[in-house]
This record gives C-alpha cells, sequence and structure tokens, in this order.
C-alpha cells in the first residue's frame, strides 16, 4: 500500500528483525554468499561495510541518504527502508531475506526467539523535547500530576508500554517515545539537532507447539501494524505530538 504516514512525521523507517537463539554464522563464504543473493535481487544494494561493532551492513543510499539495507549482528539480522513511496518497498526485501535466511544462515524455526515488524516516526524539533512529550502525551492525566509538584520542571518523559495482543502471551505490541534532549537542553535553552522518535513495534514469538512459518506471520504481523497505526498510533501519538511541536514553533 501507499504509504499514508509520511504526513504526520518529517522521517519514517520501516524495520523488520530476526533475533535468534544462537549466533548467526560469521564465516566469511557464508556472509558473503548471503549478501551476494541479496544483491542480484535487489542490485542497487551495492554498499558493504563492516561497522565497528562489528555489524555487517549492505545498504542502498539514494542522494547521499541510506535508503535501504539489509544488517547481521552476532544475533539479529534486520532489513529496512526510509520513508518509502509505498510499503512495498520495504516489505519485498524484507521478504526476500526471510526467505533465503534458512538456506544461507540456518535460520531455523527452531532458533528464532523473535520476529518484529517496527515503524519509527521522527519529528524534528529544536527544543526540550522532554517538555513537548509531556505536553502532547500526558495532558490531564494522572501522570501529568508528578510535573505539578511545586517548582517541578520536566527532566525526562520517555513513556514505554507493552500490550500483549494474544492470552499467551507470543504476539505483542509496543509503543515507546525517545527524547533526544540531554542535560543540557534540560536545564537550558539550548537546540538538539537530533529528533523526538516514536517506535512503533509488533512482535510475535514461536510457540513451541504451534507450527510456525517466518513467512506468514511477517504478512500477518505487517498487517495488524498498519491497522493499529491508522487505529491508535497516529490520532492517540503521533497526531498530538505533531501538533504541540507546530504549536511551539
Amino acid at each position: 500500500m501507499k504509504n499514508p504516514f509520511g504526513s504526520f512525521c518529517d522521517g519514517l523507517f520501516l524495520d523488520m528483525c530476526v533475533t535468534t537463539q544462537l549466533e548467526l554464522p560469521q564465516q566469511r563464504d557464508t556472509i558473503l554468499g548471503f549478501f551476494e543473493r541479496i544483491q542480484k535481487r535487489f542490485p542497487a544494494l551495492n554498499q558493504f561495510s563492516r561497522r565497528d561493532r562489528g555489524e555487517l551492513i549492505l545498504e542502498e543510499e539514494v542522494e547521499g541518504r541510506r535508503f535501504r539495507w539489509v544488517a547481521i549482528e552476532s544475533d539479529r539480522l534486520s532489513a529496512g527502508c526510509a520513508d518509502p513511496d509505498d510499503f512495498e518497498q520495504a516489505y519485498q526485501l524484507q521478504q526476500e531475506v526471510l526467505e533465503v535466511m534458512p538456506y544461507m544462515l540456518s535460520i531455523s524455526t527452531l532458533d528464532i526467539d523473535s520476529l518484529d515488524i517496527s515503524f519509527t516516526m521522527d519529528f524534528d524539533y529544536q527544543g526540550n523535547h522532554d517538555e513537548v512529550i509531556a505536553e502532547a502525551l500526558l495532558g490531564n492525566s494522572s501522570l501529568s500530576s508528578f510535573f505539578e509538584i511545586p517548582g517541578a520542571k520536566v527532566a525526562s518523559c520517555c513513556p514505554s508500554m507493552i500490550a500483549s495482543l494474544t492470552p499467551d502471551g507470543l504476539l505483542q505490541a509496543r509503543i515507546a517515545i525517545e527524547s533526544r534532549s540531554g542535560l543540557m537542553e534540560r536545564n537550558e535553552k539550548s537546540k538538539s539537532e537530533d529528533p523526538i522518535s516514536l517506535y512503533f513495534t509488533v512482535r510475535r514469538y514461536p510457540s513451541g507447539t504451534a507450527q510456525y512459518a517466518s513467512a506468514e506471520s511477517f504478512a500477518k504481523q505487517c498487517r495488524m501494524a498498519e491497522h493499529l497505526m491508522f487505529d491508535r498510533i497516529i490520532p492517540n501519538f503521533a497526531r498530538p505530538l505533531s501538533q504541540a511541536i507546530s504549536q511551539r514553533r
């Protein structure tokens, strides 16, 4: 589907992440064979590098900015897309990674700890992030009364919540709002160059008894994440943040 969320934020990222029980293979031939397979399917991913913490990444740049990527860490395999015109740009790459990982990286169902689908929304704001988050999301709630202590100022406000979506707890949704204001921004009117970030994740833990298929679970999680973004995240979190930032500018 077309990307309907870009108008609510200054940056949108769509990620898929598989976390494994065991460490992923690190042999040269295995790693290069996996990335070469991905590159044959998506030739624009042509920049390969090793990061300082050992992360191996194959990425595509558009106008000097990372657009799509696939990354391998010690126990994590991820694929993402920045500001996609439509979600299929991200989903196609992620589906390819899920399809080839059993054969190229020996990731079996038994080895998968969790599968995440995540939307990240960035909101540019050069001011105190914690104050604007508290204003936008706490409102007149009981939580906001904490900051009504005489003489109190908002020093940190990074709300995070997890909801179980099934009785067995194997399907979960998590939302977190991250402030990038440091101590100086909290105490003075310094300006932060980094955005406020909203993270929304739908996570699936494979069941030890039921048959689990990562591709099928991925498709269901994507549909659920999109639905919840429309139904809960945009009206109750993204729009209030955007409005509070606009009123302060």
